[in-house]
Parts: C-alpha cells; structure tokens; sequence
C-alpha cells in the first residue's frame, strides 16, 4: 500500500509538473524573442515582471515538482499563479474558462501537501 502512495505521487508530479511546462516554455520564449512583450499585468507589476513571474512558476517551479526537488515549496508560486489566472485574468469570464486554472490549483496544493514521495530527488 505504501509503495502505491509513493507511485501515486510520482504520477501526480509527472503529471502536473510535465504538462505545465505545455504552457510555461512558450511563455518563456516570449522572454528571449526580442521586441516588445504581450502579456497580460493582472496584479499591477508590469507587463515583463508579470512574465518572468509566471515563467519562474510555469517553468522553473514545475521543473522542480517534476524532478521531486523542493517540491512543497516549488508548488506555492504556482498555486498562486493558477489562483491570479482563475480569479484576477479569468474573473469576467464564465467558470468553464476558470476551471482549467482552478483544477491546476488544486493539483498543486495536493502535492504541496502530500509532498514528493519516495521516488524523487528530495528523497535521495
């Protein structure tokens, strides 16, 4: 039973973690394309700085959740990130257009409580 939990937690981290670079790595490459940057400043801190925040989360923080490297610690920002998404970029929108943002959240506060397991570099 205990090895089903510690395989069950690497389903959910490769999961979560992998396709959520889907989204960080293009985002990401807008960072590096040159010229000006479209990109939405729902908090107020500018357009790049809303960027390279969501890029830290998308891509740097699922990276660490995928490995099981800091993995409590890595699902907070995008925790975050999938909260402004859902409730400050999506807030007029219908719930069908939250609820993707929503269920990554929730995806990652699951993991930022179950932790990485055993088959991950935090274990190592």
């Amino acid at each position: 039973m205990q090895d089903q939990n510690h395989l069950a937690k690497l389903i959910l981290r490769i999961g979560f973690g992998g396709f959520m670079l889907s989204h960080g790595i293009p985002k990401m490459m807008k960072l590096f394309a040159g010229g000006e940057i479209q990109f939405a400043d729902p908090i107020g801190l500018g357009v790049t700085t809303s960027l390279i925040l969501t890029v830290f989360a998308e891509v740097i923080c699922a990276a660490l959740i995928l490995v099981g490297y800091k993995t409590k610690w890595a699902a907070y920002p995008l925790i975050i990130t999938m909260l402004v998404a859902a409730f400050v970029v999506h807030a007029d929108d219908p719930f069908g257009k939250k609820e993707f943002a929503l269920l990554y959240a929730v995806g990652y506060l699951a993991i930022s409580l179950l932790g990485a397991g055993k088959y991950s570099i935090d274990k190592k």
